[in-house]
């Protein structure tokens, strides 16, 4: 079963607009099939990475314009629903840069991006 802050994480994101009910209950769904599966033995020596973290900033600004924060269970649904987002200019294979150092247990800031047209910095961190 998926904790309580879980569960609250991703029903604060249905209520903020952020993603929709239909998504949050497949998140909930992935969130509790992910708690019931094998899980990973993190680094030698690190404790396991929990929270998979997504900054989007206003470059002249300097604001979040985005700030969402997913229980790492759910990564994969979170990449497939994020990858609509993810700009045209962005090579697939920086995606795939990226969701193999997820799967590899590496923890920190795994995705940088800024796009100059827009003004917005992308940030993925892993923690």
């Amino acid at each position: 079963m998926a904790t309580t802050d879980e569960r609250m994480q991703i029903l604060k994101m249905i209520e903020e607009g952020k993603i929709s009910a239909s998504e949050g209950a497949e998140l909930l769904r992935a969130l509790d099939r992910n708690k019931q599966s094998e899980r990973t033995e993190p680094l030698h020596g690190a404790s396991p990475a929990r929270w998979f973290r997504v900054r989007v900033t206003d470059m002249i600004s300097g604001r979040n314009k985005v700030n969402v924060n997913i229980p790492i269970g759910l990564v994969n649904v979170g990449m497939k629903m994020g990858a609509r987002f993810i700009p045209e200019s962005v090579d697939s294979i920086e995606y795939q840069e990226a969701m193999d150092a997820i799967r590899s247990g590496r923890q920190g800031k795994i995705f940088d991006y800024t796009n100059e047209d827009d003004g917005e910095r992308v940030e993925i961190f892993v923690e």
